[in-house]
């Protein structure tokens, strides 16, 4: 039987990291993030996530470019206030399990794999808080979900990358009791 878990926001993260102008890498996360998670180490058939990330929470550490990332020109986030993470398969691969689910970004939906490690471990916090934490992974192609705006480069190259890395942190509280 799968153990409901509630995602514990202050002790969760969604942070991504794409190409800068073809040198460097720009890192960036979202501040609103939300989750339930059903878990079942032994049938790993009853265990589900589900995810979802406030778009407007975005924060690459640039107000100029936050903004523009909240435009149509990316997010759209008067439009698709929402990404979503909806699992439809656990694997174990050895200590660690794969995830796949639906990610819909953009109004767009495409099935991803995340490489997710330390979910198989509970502990109480100091507060008596039942506890569970995974690091999870992915990469996808912007462009898959409908964010192609680009800039051509002067010397060559374009602005933004397409390989979008992806990296969650994530604690969930167990509930009940």
């Amino acid at each position: 039987m799968a153990t409901l878990y509630v995602m514990d926001p202050t002790h969760s993260t969604a942070s991504f990291s794409i190409k800068h102008m073809m040198i460097s890498k720009v890192h960036g996360g979202f501040e609103k993030l939300s989750g339930k998670l059903h878990f079942d180490s032994v049938n790993l058939e009853n265990s589900s996530v589900l995810a979802e990330i406030e778009t407007a929470s975005i924060n690459t550490r640039d107000t100029q470019r936050d903004t523009h990332l909240k435009s149509a020109d990316f997010f759209d986030v008067e439009n698709f206030p929402v990404i979503s993470f909806q699992s439809t398969r656990f694997e174990k691969k050895g200590d660690d399990f794969t995830i796949t689910g639906k990610l819909s970004i953009h109004g767009v939906t495409k099935e991803v794999t995340l490489s997710v490690e330390g979910l198989n471990s509970e502990l109480k916090d100091p507060w008596g808080n039942t506890k569970i934490g995974a690091s999870g992974l992915t990469k996808i192609n912007r462009k898959d979900f409908g964010l192609n705006w680009n800039a051509a480069l002067e010397a060559g190259g374009i602005l933004v990358g397409e390989d979008v890395n992806i990296t969650l942190e994530v604690q969930f509280v167990k509930q009940g009791a």
